[in-house]
Formats: C-alpha cells, sequence, structure tokens
C-alpha cells in the first residue's frame, strides 16, 4: 500500500479541558498519512486517480479550527473518519498534538490508526 502525507499542519482551534484552553485559540500540530493505491495515479496522470492531498489538507484544517473539542483523542478520531470519507483511502494515521502543552515537553499528543472497514 502507497502513502500520501500531511506532514506538520499548523492550526489553530479551542481544545483542552481547562477553562483557559476553552478561551482562546491554540496551536494543534496535525500529521496525517493516507494509505491508497497510486498505481492507477501513476499511469494516467489524473489528479482525478489521485488522493488530493491539497482538499484532505483543508478538511482537516476547517474541522481541527471548528470543532472545539475536549480532547486530542477525539479530534484524532473525527479527522481519521474524514480521512476515510475521501475518495480512495483505505486507512489512515492521524497524530494530533498540542506543542507546549507539557512542561518541558515540545509536544504532546495522539495517534490513532483507522482502517475504512473499521
Amino acid at each position: 500500500m502507497d502513502k500520501v502525507f500531511i506532514k506538520d499542519l499548523l492550526v489553530r482551534g479551542i481544545i483542552g479541558i481547562r477553562d483557559w484552553e476553552r478561551e482562546k485559540p491554540q496551536d494543534i500540530l496535525i500529521n496525517v498519512t493516507v494509505y491508497t493505491d497510486t498505481t492507477r495515479a501513476a499511469d494516467s496522470d489524473n489528479i482525478s486517480d489521485c488522493v488530493d492531498y491539497s482538499a484532505l489538507a483543508k478538511k482537516v484544517q476547517s474541522h481541527a479550527e471548528a470543532a472545539q473539542r475536549l480532547t486530542v483523542e477525539a479530534l484524532a478520531n473525527d479527522l481519521a473518519r474524514i480521512c476515510l470519507e475521501t475518495p480512495l483511502v483505505r486507512k489512515v494515521v492521524v497524530r494530533v498534538e498540542k506543542p507546549g502543552a507539557v512542561r518541558f515537553a515540545k509536544s504532546v499528543g495522539v495517534e490513532v490508526e483507522r482502517k475504512r472497514d473499521e
């Protein structure tokens, strides 16, 4: 299975359980790897046979900015579902991080892996 990835997509949104986290948007770092078969896309060289990573990134960004989830777990699962709704995507790995959320740590977060048949 081939991979298409979106690396270090930085968005700003409301996420967290503490009152101060609900007051203003904070940085959310998102990485997405979708698994697909690129054979047909390589043969045709036609975008309609590809996973459109630009369109997918816009959907991921839009949802992350608007969702106002309490947990990174919930947001990561939302984003995995969105990715799996994309034609040609068979599997996805989504990592959602909150940079600077824990003192002395560069980032903390969650990574989920989902398949279309789950």
